[in-house]
């Protein structure tokens, strides 16, 4: 496979943000979602973002942000709740396959963030494994209550934001790569009615960068 030019944390963002408004705008490209771009691939993959989203079945990476085989090195979670599992996929697709861009994606009717919210104020119970869920998305709720927040939105934010700084705090890989300019970590909430993604939370972008992208 022919490598492609590395790209900066700021193109690559630039990159993704380019293909979610195409997809607003009904205008996709589809890019490298042919035959000859499975041949391409075949040998190896250099994607240009690590895309930690929700596993929401609405939230398709590659359909939304417009891409194709090989762009996107994808990691979902139901609320997008990062074990160490996750981490280590995550700084696979950092240190591994040198991408240079974390996008943690969350969304507006997150199920777990409702679910968190119902379990602390109703007390609420869950069985299974769904429990373990709910207990890493309280930490947010938590935030987001101390704060005065009332409003779902808010409380899908604050998430969103939560998850940027665990990733973090947990990741030396995430942290340096962030310090020394050559990975950004950003936070990005989908809403579902126009398919809109607007950032929350950067981390490692030039300003420029940032005031070019949807703010919140």
């Amino acid at each position: 496979m022919t490598e492609p030019p590395m790209l900066t944390p700021a193109e690559a963002f630039e990159l993704l943000l380019a293909g979610n408004q195409r997809f607003v705008a009904g205008e996709l490209q589809h890019p490298n979602q042919d035959a000859a771009r499975r041949a391409e691939t075949a040998a190896g993959q250099r994607p240009f973002a690590v895309l930690f989203g929700c596993s929401d079945s609405r939230l398709a990476a590659e359909i939304i942000f417009d891409r194709g085989l090989g762009d996107l090195f994808v990691v979902r979670t139901a609320g997008h709740v990062a074990g160490s599992e996750v981490l280590g996929t995550i700084e696979y697709g950092v240190s591994v396959l040198d991408c240079p861009l974390v996008v943690v994606l969350g969304h507006d009717s997150c199920g777990a963030v409702a679910a968190t919210r119902a379990a602390l104020v109703d007390g609420l119970g869950t069985t299974g494994y769904v429990r373990d869920v709910i207990e890493r998305v309280t930490p947010s709720v938590l935030a987001a209550r101390a704060a005065g927040l009332t409003e779902d939105d808010d409380f899908i934010a604050e998430h969103v934001r939560q998850t940027v700084d665990l990733l973090l705090d947990r990741s030396r890989v995430l942290a340096d790569g962030v310090a020394t300019g050559r990975t950004a970590v950003v936070g990005l909430s989908y809403r579902l009615a126009d398919g809109s993604a607007r950032r929350l939370a950067a981390r490692g972008l030039p300003a420029e960068a940032v005031a070019a992208g949807p703010g919140a």
